[in-house]
């Protein structure tokens, strides 16, 4: 028999300053029950956790807590100031202190530590031990992983998969959430969509609602304007497009590891002759032993490393291990200890650190992306309508005239990687990302990523993030070792398990080595070795459609990048802007068509 809900909203309505930001939520919660509650930026997910707490009333409509009811929440900003110790801090909403000490211990917190001087992270893991202690019946997580390494949050998903309340979670690590919800709430357009499955499930799951809302659209025969369609969430365009990011993702690490094959094989058979050939002119940047401590703490110690163009490493480990100290010692901002880093001549760096560029409040997004005036902004060295980029990032144009001060926190941090990446560069070095962005903005990151064609340097504990992104990763060993593991997160973890330093899971299908056929397997009857008509008329029709895409493509954004267009004729923007986005979904599923049927054929043909 299932839990009795402990929790319920009925229809329930509210409005800040005119604005409707529920219409008519309605959803349960029960004890033993995870909820991951996904929505773009600006739905209201943290309004419908104050709702909750009961820190806002709604206007319409009924909320109901089982009587006795305690509920906790984690912010994402604790306050420790009031507190000498980190005990005193956990243990203050329970009378049992022993238990505010285990939940210290579990999340390595040292109980007699002063508040003062914990980190950012620290006081994450505070503050979670804190809420673990009270043993709530309602637990709320406002992104619990920012400023946590992988193995706390494992150990984080362990405690949730293990606690026996109702959980409330929003998070933008999608790994995270995979591995700890049961059930999903999708808050869009005002209500809630509830799935009895857990955020695994959740692309399939909402493809299908707006599949069905698109058919009931098409039967209506209406013209109802909507919010545009790039500003919802777009599952079913994000999963085309990941289908397309992914194969070129296996091509680069593919790349990768023969690239650097032969380079080992150059250095190991011809000496330094064989690197003033061309591989030299890829050279980005090369460490050469490279070593760095600071108050005994050893960061790297005979560091030798070469990254050549097009490389797309992700810097892991654990908080502490020195990631960023050793990202700028390879940009030449820190001084080594000992040895040299040598750059290529020219070069062009973007960096955006974990503080992010400073926006100021008064500036309208507008001059926040032109501040020099006008209404054209520079985007890789190309000129490029104010509008017509801000779209890009999923702005509105009547965005464009509020105050950065009026955008939401994920918006502003939309903003702040537009301004940044808009920047021509060679190299682009990114400290954790992903800290505070929405799913919407993650996805709209790694498609950009992907079409970045330029050397990518990346600190994140972003699990999902890095195996999208990164061909390489670079793994802390102890003593300032490093080693280089070719692939994403994933592959770094089964290479190196001291990464996580934790029993490996269950390796998933797609994980499990491949094993010889039987003999019954290679007694089977041969399969077909070409392709069927059905299979050729894609492919022809694919090699048709791409020429034909890429060329409209081509006109369709020379005509966006005419800065005067916007002003001149809204209605020819917004129409040339969605016929784009539909010729980009296009080519994407050609692709992904030629791609499949040239995969068949090599398979085809090795069974001939």
């Amino acid at each position: 028999m299932a839990d009795l809900p402990i929790l319920r909203l009925a229809d329930v309505e509210l409005t800040f300053g005119g604005t409707p930001i529920f219409t008519g939520v309605t959803f349960t919660l029960a004890k033993g029950e995870r909820a991951a509650l996904v929505g773009r930026n600006g739905a209201g997910k943290s309004t419908l956790m104050k709702l909750v707490t009961s820190h806002h009333e709604p206007d319409e409509g009924d909320m109901w807590r089982q009587p006795g009811t305690d509920v906790a929440v984690v912010e994402q900003e604790p306050d420790l100031s009031a507190f000498s110790t980190a005990l005193e801090y956990a243990s203050q909403n329970t009378e049992e202190s022993w238990m505010a000490e285990a939940e210290l211990g579990l999340f390595g917190i040292d109980p007699a530590a002063d508040p003062a001087t914990l980190s950012g992270g620290q006081i994450r893991r505070a503050a979670l031990a804190r809420a673990f202690a009270e043993d709530p019946d309602i637990l709320l997580l406002d992104e619990p992983t920012n400023h946590l390494d992988v193995p706390m949050i494992e150990t984080l998903e362990d405690r949730l998969n293990a606690f026996p309340g109702a959980v409330l979670l929003v998070s933008h690590d999608r790994r995270f959430l995979e591995n700890v919800t049961t059930t999903t709430l999708w808050l869009r357009q005002g209500k809630v969509w509830k799935s009895p499955r857990g955020y695994a499930h959740f692309d399939d799951w909402a493809a299908g609602i707006e599949a069905e809302e698109e058919k009931h659209l098409q039967k209506l025969k209406t013209h109802l304007k909507e919010e545009h369609h790039w500003l919802a969430r777009g599952v079913t365009a994000r999963r085309k497009r990941n289908m397309g990011r992914l194969a070129k993702l296996h091509e680069l690490r593919a790349q990768h590891a023969r690239q650097r094959a032969l380079l080992n094989e150059a250095k190991s058979t011809a000496g330094l002759s064989a690197e003033s050939g061309d591989s030299q002119s890829r050279k980005v940047l090369e460490a050469f032993g490279l070593s760095k401590a600071f108050d005994g703490l050893v960061i790297a110690k005979d560091l030798s490393l070469r990254i050549l163009k097009g490389d797309r490493i992700g810097i892991v480990g654990p908080n502490g291990v020195g990631k960023t100290t050793l990202l700028k010692l390879l940009l030449g901002e820190l001084t080594p200890d000992t040895g040299s880093v040598k750059t290529a001549q020219n070069l062009t760096v973007t960096y955006l650190d974990q503080t992010r560029e400073t926006l100021k409040p008064d500036d309208t997004l507008w001059e926040a992306l032109a501040p020099s005036g006008g209404d054209a902004v520079m985007v890789q060295g190309k000129s490029k309508h104010v509008a017509a980029y801000a779209k890009d990032f999923l702005f509105s144009p009547e965005q464009l005239r509020q105050p950065v001060s009026a955008l939401s926190g994920g918006e502003r941090n939309r903003l702040t990687l537009a301004i940044a990446l808009a920047k021509p560069a060679d190299v682009l070095v990114l400290d954790e990302p992903t800290n505070d962005l929405d799913m919407q903005t993650l996805d709209l990151l790694e498609e950009m990523l992907s079409d970045f064609d330029g050397t990518l340097i990346l600190v994140s504990h972003d699990r999902a993030f890095l195996d999208a992104i990164v061909t390489s990763c670079l793994v802390p060993m102890g003593g300032g070792k490093w080693v280089e593991t070719p692939g994403g997160w994933n592959d770094a973890a089964r290479q190196v398990p001291s990464l996580v330093n934790r029993t490996a899971a269950a390796p998933s299908k797609a994980d499990k080595p491949k094993t010889k056929p039987t003999q019954a397997a290679t007694s089977a009857p041969k399969r077909e070795t070409k392709l069927s008509f059905k299979d050729k008329h894609r492919l022809k029709e694919a090699e048709e459609a791409l020429p034909r895409l890429e060329a409209e493509i081509t006109d369709l954004e020379a005509k966006l990048g005419d800065p005067e267009l916007f002003n001149r004729d809204p209605e020819a923007f917004e129409r040339i802007s969605k016929r784009l986005d539909q010729a980009r979904q296009e080519l994407e599923s050609a692709e992904e068509d030629w791609l499949a049927i040239e995969a068949l054929k090599e398979e085809l043909a090795s069974k001939s």
